[in-house]
This record gives structure tokens, C-alpha cells and sequence, in this order.
């Protein structure tokens, strides 16, 4: 309570005093009720149990802004303070809708440089604020004017000022078991006093420009402003009431980030995690109980919840006991804090305000990376002070956006692109299609995209891909990655097809998202736009091995046109593994070995886990290799196709079988068991050593390949 209630009331001078020397006790109420309300409802209500709520510098920097403008139209002091109190209600309002539909997470992506840049610019307006009160200019003399004429400066408050600010800096020197704010204004009252002695009329409450003035005593002085601004809400304009929208929202933003950037101080220091909903509930009932009773909006603030903190509170009845106290000292101190000095308050806020800039925001420019996030910073700054923290509020907004478009367009879509030749399937192929796919490598480009396709990336992509889409007949695009497509980026993708069918070629896609982060079904918003139209050369398959698989296949198809007899069934003869047996009289030995078997379209072949130890040649069709997945599913290994083998490490080493084999078609298969293959290299040894080193030459050949592949994708 004691540092809280110092500020409060200053926040509440710096607002109603613009109105004139008769509404300086108006703030002081207003900073009081504030305080006991926001610590009273915020802390019953809220979701961080050690969190303090007062009114903080945020409120007062909108709210002044808020009386300045409305000064210049209206000049009407208790239309002003109705004005502000709607203000508050809406911006109430809006911090518990926030806390109502989950708003606690989303505000905590609001960029640190936006951020940053709107407590910057609190800071250098409550500064430029306090600094005619703590030079004690006189009503209606301009900062700039008062400035510029050093005669105009008062030395008593500038005294009593310093003595505050001096009081406020070296007190944590002296001692932490008193808030500086309190020495601070101890000091500042001594000084003032002190002052007195030698001119007596400083001991004069009324018309003392100095003092805060007559406050008054008791409850009925205490809550006045419950029922001053009501009667003038019958006159507001809808017009008004539009035009306040903004202030709110501004507002609530405003005490929402910085109620949340304190939850996030006291979590890091307790190992605690706060409720953000929850808590942004527990504010907007806080405000909308001080807007009704006449009281100041705020926050949670950090000083008063760090000294929370380091005193011991742990649960929210720290916070009802300090919202108890302010409503004790009002009633019992109510009439002695007229003695109170306006530059003492002054003093404290100008160290707030120098307080809350970020200084380390300088280092941005050390950094040419970094200068477009301090051009950030200075730009919110210079609109907040120039024009007002509503416009800020604007431009904060606007460079929120310019931030996520640079980050989105600097970041490449692309993440890796692979020609046709230096990537394939894991179809296993004849020796002859493998060296025909790789001299037709270069039809082929594999795209792996990720990130936003949207308007701001699509020329990237354009430009990326424009050379090769004119020369490739298959452009497989990979969108496991994508997190957002735009119906910019659908139409680049229909110009892509254009060009492709234009050659007879294909636009292919693999591992479509069927639902995006923003919960989109993107197979469907394809169809939707006509892109994966049954006329169109376009392609989709779920994996990006089948999508390699129907390119090759269609490559082979076109080089290497057989008909029916390309797909006749091998001999064993014919198989590279069997090659060179014929020259020494030993394919005979090995036939007997061999037993052909043929499986039916998605027959198994054998499971994982199984106990087998055969060897099994394809001799037509295809068998897919898949792991079992131990939280279900499955991952595809490798197709075996016509002329290769499977099932070697189950032969080779005797274990269990590691992956399930499952025809894809029609399939005809040699079975060589390894006990019967045993006996035959016990009377043939050549038999064995031919077979092994065949084996061996092979799974060489695939690794080797593999180690292309993995380094091809490493450097893409």
C-alpha cells in the first residue's frame, strides 16, 4: 500500500489538474479509489495471486491525452470527467471481454518493439507532463515558454522537487525495508516544510499552488465522485460515444500488456504460472468497479507487486489487505493529504517516466539487423508525443503489421529444391531403369516449401521457381511445411500449371495439410478454387515417396515402353542377383533353392516379429516395406520392385523380421529359405560365396545411393 498509494494519487493529479486547480482534489480521490477498488476486486477476481493493482502511468498518459483533445473542443470540465469515466467502463469492458474469449493469450504476441515503444512513450509523456509542475510554471504557460524563461521558475518547487527526486534515487541505498516512493516523499515533505519555516505562507492550504489542497475526510468525501459525473451522461452524443471507442481500446490494450508483462516478472520469480484469462477478468472487474465508484483505471503494477513479493505475499489476500489499507489511510489521513506537495509528486513521476523508457532500445542501432525494430520504437514515441497515444495506438498497429510482413518476406518459402537426378524414390529398381531415371533426372524438381504462401512471399516463389517450371515436365511442391496459403499464392499455383500442361507435364503435390493452424482444410480449399481440377495436369499424394514413385513410373513408361512383356515375370536368370551362376554351372544349385510364391493385391507378405528366415526375389509387382509405429500407423521403408530383393536381414542374421511386407499388386515371387539354402552351399560352397557377395554388392549400392540422397538434401 505504501508504495502503490503515493503514485496513485499522483496519476490522478496529472489527470483532473489539467482541468484546473479545482479538480487537483478530484484526482487525489480519484487516485484513492483506484487504489482501493483495483486492489480490492482485481485481487478477489483475478488469476495471479500475488499480483498488486493500482492505477498506473499507461492510464494517466491516455487519460491526459484523452482531457487535452477534449479540451479543445468541449471546454467543460464535468462533461470532461463523464467522458473519462465512460472511457474507463468501456475500456473495462473490453479487458474482461479479452479475458472472456481467451484474449490472455493472443496479447502476448503483440511485437516487444510495439510494446516497448508505447511504454516509451508513457514514459517521455508522463516526463513532459510532470515537468511544468515540478519547474512550478504558472497555469497556461507552455512547457516550450516555461523553458525558454528560466524567471518563470519557482525555487520552492523546484527545491521540494529535487529533494523528492533525490529522496526517490538514493533511498534504496539507505535502505530496502521502506519503498523509495515513500522516502522519496517524506523527503519531499520535509523540504517542504522546511521551506515553510522561512516563508510562511507556504502554511496556507487554500489557493496554494503548491499543495494539493482541501481533499476532505470520511466516506461521503471519499466516494463523491460516484455520482458527480452521472448527470452529465444523458447529453452524450452518439457521435461522442464513437469517438471514444478508440481512447478505450487503446486503453485496454495498454493496461492489459502491461498487467501481463508483470504476471510474466512474478511468475519468473516465483516459479509460478498465472491465469492470463483469468487475470484480464479479475482487471476488467477491478476497473469497471473504480470507473463506477469515480476512481482512476490501472493495472498490475510492478513495484508494488515486486515489494509484495519480497515480503512474503503468496496468495491473493496479500493483495485484499493492501486494497484495505488504501481504503483505511483515505479515511483516516483523507484531510492530511491536502499538505501533500504537487512537485513532490511531480519529482516521483519524472523518475517513472525516465524509469519507463527503454534505454537498452539504443543498442538496436548498433546493428543494421536491428535498426528497422528501433525505427520502430522511435516511431511510436514521436506519434504518441507529438499528436497523442490514441494515433500511437494507430501506428503501433500498422507497424505491427510491417514487422510480420518483413519477417514473412525475409524468410525464404523455399526450403529445399532438388532436381530429379540427385533424389528417387525408395522403389528399388533394375539396374537399367535406375541409370535411365538418372539420365532423366532433370524433368524432375522437388520443392519442399514451408511457411506463409501469401501475397508478400509469392514473387519469392515466382522467382525461385520461374527457370526451372519452364524447362521440368514434373514440379513436385512438398506442403508438410506450410502454415498459410492465400488465394494469391492459388493463383500463382494455377499459373504453374499452365506452363506445365502447356509441355505435358504435371504439377504435382504431396503431404497436402488437411488442417493448417488456422484450421483450414487446404485439400479442400484447393478443390474449392478449382486448383486440383480433374482436367488440369495436376497430381496430389499423400507422401512425398509416392509422389516420386508415380514420376518415375511415368518417366519409365515414356523411355522405356514394353507393353506387356516389361511386365512379364523374371527368371531367376534374370536377376543381377543370380548373375554370373549360368558361367559355372551353379544357377541349377541355386534354383533348387527357390520356390515361387504369388501374393494378391495388399496381401502380407510377412509381419514384424514374425519368425522367417527367407530371402524372397520379385519377379513381377511390388512390395512395400513399412515400420510399425508404436503409437499406431506405420513409416514406409522402401518398395521393392521387379528384379530386386527382400527380406535379407531376417536371412542374413537370423533375427525376427523388423517391418512388415505388403504386395501393392499382382506379385510373383521367388522364396529362397535359408536352411535349404545352407544345405546347397555346404555341397556347392561357390554357390554361397557368389550369393553373399552378390547380397553384400548390393546393399552397398543402395546405401551408397542413400548417402547421395541425404547429402543432396543436407545441401539444398
Amino acid at each position: 500500500m505504501l508504495v502503490a498509494l503515493p503514485s496513485s494519487i499522483a496519476y490522478g493529479v496529472a489527470v483532473f489538474s489539467v482541468l484546473g486547480a479545482d479538480y487537483v482534489a478530484h484526482g487525489v480521490r480519484a487516485g484513492l479509489v483506484g487504489a482501493m477498488a483495483l486492489g480490492l476486486v482485481a485481487a478477489l477476481v483475478g488469476g495471479a495471486a500475488q499480483l498488486i493493482s493500482a492505477p498506473c502511468a499507461p492510464a494517466a498518459a491516455v487519460l491526459v491525452a484523452l482531457v487535452g483533445e477534449s479540451l479543445t473542443h468541449a471546454p467543460d470540465p464535468a462533461r470532461i470527467v463523464a467522458l473519462l469515466t465512460l472511457v474507463a467502463l468501456l475500456s473495462a469492458a473490453l479487458q474482461f471481454f479479452y479475458g472472456f474469449i481467451g484474449g490472455g493469450r493472443l496479447i502476448k504476441y503483440i511485437p516487444y518493439p510495439v510494446v516497448s515503444g508505447y511504454l516509451s512513450a508513457v514514459g517521455v509523456i508522463i516526463f513532459l507532463g510532470q515537468l511544468p509542475k515540478f519547474l512550478g510554471l504558472a497555469k497556461g504557460t507552455t512547457l516550450g515558454a516555461g523553458l525558454a524563461a528560466p524567471a518563470q521558475w519557482q525555487l520552492p518547487a523546484l527545491f521540494v522537487g529535487g529533494v523528492t527526486v533525490a529522496g526517490v534515487l538514493l533511498a534504496p541505498k539507505l535502505t530496502k525495508a521502506v519503498p523509495a516512493p515513500i522516502l522519496g516523499l517524506a523527503a519531499g515533505l520535509t523540504a517542504y516544510f522546511t521551506l515553510a519555516l522561512r516563508q510562511p505562507e507556504l502554511l496556507q492550504v487554500a489557493h496554494n499552488p503548491l499543495v494539493i489542497g482541501p481533499v476532505g475526510g470520511g466516506g461521503a468525501a471519499l466516494f463523491a465522485g460516484f455520482t458527480s459525473p452521472w448527470a452529465m451522461f444523458h447529453g452524450v452524443s452518439a457521435g461522442e460515444l464513437r469517438a471514444l471507442v478508440v481512447p478505450a481500446l487503446t486503453l485496454s490494450i495498454l493496461l492489459s500488456v502491461d498487467t501481463l508483462k508483470t504476471c510474466v516478472v512474478v511468475d519468473a520469480l516465483s516459479r509460478s504460472r498465472h491465469d492470463s484469462n483469468r487475470t484480464l477478468l479479475g482487471q476488467g472487474a477491478g476497473n469497471f468497479a473504480s470507473a463506477l465508484l469515480g476512481g482512476m483505471p490501472g493495472a498490475g503494477t510492478m513495484g508494488a507487486t515486486l515489494v509484495n513479493l519480497e515480503s512474503g505475499g503468496r496468495t491473493r489476500r496479500s493483495g485484499l489487505i493492501a486494497g484495505g489499507c488504501v481504503l483505511a489511510a483515505a479515511l483516516v489521513l483523507g484531510r492530511w493529504i491536502a499538505w501533500v506537495p504537487v512537485p513532490a509528486l511531480a519529482g516521483i513521476l519524472l523518475v517513472v517516466g525516465v524509469r519507463m523508457v527503454d534505454w537498452g532500445s539504443f543498442l538496436l542501432l548498433r546493428q543494421r539487423d536491428t535498426a528497422l525494430d528501433f525505427a520502430v520504437i522511435a516511431t511510436v514515441v514521436a506519434v504518441a508525443v507529438s499528436t497523442n497515444l490514441i494515433a500511437a495506438s494507430g501506428a503501433g498497429v500498422a507497424l505491427a503489421i510491417v514487422l510480420f510482413l518483413r519477417e514473412q518476406i525475409q524468410g525464404s518459402v523455399i526450403r529445399r529444391k532438388i532436381a530429379g537426378d540427385r533424389i528417387s524414390s525408395t522403389q528399388h529398381r533394375l539396374p537399367e531403369e535406375t541409370a535411365e531415371l538418372e539420365r532423366q533426372g532433370d524433368q524432375t524438381l522437388v520443392c519442399e516449401l514451408q511457411g506463409s504462401l501469401f501475397f508478400g512471399t509469392t514473387d519469392q516463389l515466382l522467382s525461385e521457381l520461374d527457370a526451372p517450371r519452364r524447362t521440368c515436365r514434373f514440379l513436385i511442391l512438398d506442403l508438410r511445411r506450410v502454415q498459410s496459403v492465400d488465394y494469391t499464392a492459388v493463383h500463382l499455383l494455377e499459373r504453374f500449371e499452365t506452363t506445365l500442361a502447356e509441355r505435358g507435364g504435371w504439377l504435382i503435390f504431396s503431404r497436402v495439410p488437411t488442417r493448417l493452424p488456422t484450421g483450414r482444410n487446404l485439400g479442400k480449399y484447393f478443390t474449392q478454387l478449382g486448383v486440383m481440377d480433374a482436367k488440369r495436369h495436376v497430381r496430389n499424394f499423400a507422401s512425398l515417396d509416392d509422389a516420386l514413385i508415380w514420376v518415375e513410373d511415368t518417366i519409365l513408361a515414356t523411355q522405356r515402353p514394353g507393353g506387356a512383356g516389361a511386365a512379364a515375370p523374371l527368371a531367376l536368370a534374370e536377376f543381377d542377383l543370380a548373375r554370373e551362376f549360368a558361367a559355372d554351372q551353379t544357377l541349377a544349385a541355386l534354383a533348387s533353392c527357390a520356390v515361387e510364391r504369388s501374393c494378391a493385391a495388399d496381401e502380407l507378405v510377412f509381419q514384424a516379429g514374425d519368425t522367417g528366415h527367407e530371402l524372397f526375389l520379385v519377379r513381377r509387382g511390388v512390395v512395400r516395406m513399412t515400420l510399425p509405429l508404436a503409437a499406431g500407423g506405420h513409416h514406409n521403408l522402401a518398395a521393392i520392385g521387379r528384379g530386386n530383393f527382400f527380406g535379407e536381414m531376417a536371412f542374413l542374421t537370423g533375427a525376427v523380421r523388423s517391418a512388415n511386407a505388403i504386395a501393392t499388386a499382382l506379385t510373383d515371387l521367388y522364396v529362397i529359405s535359408r536352411a535349404r539354402f545352407d544345405e546347397i552351399s555346404r555341397a556347392h560352397p561357390v554357390v554361397g560365396v557368389k550369393m553373399f557377395a552378390r547380397i553384400a554388392r548390393t546393399l552397398a549400392l543402395r546405401l551408397r545411393r542413400t548417402d547421395a540422397e541425404l547429402r543432396a538434401l543436407y545441401d539444398a
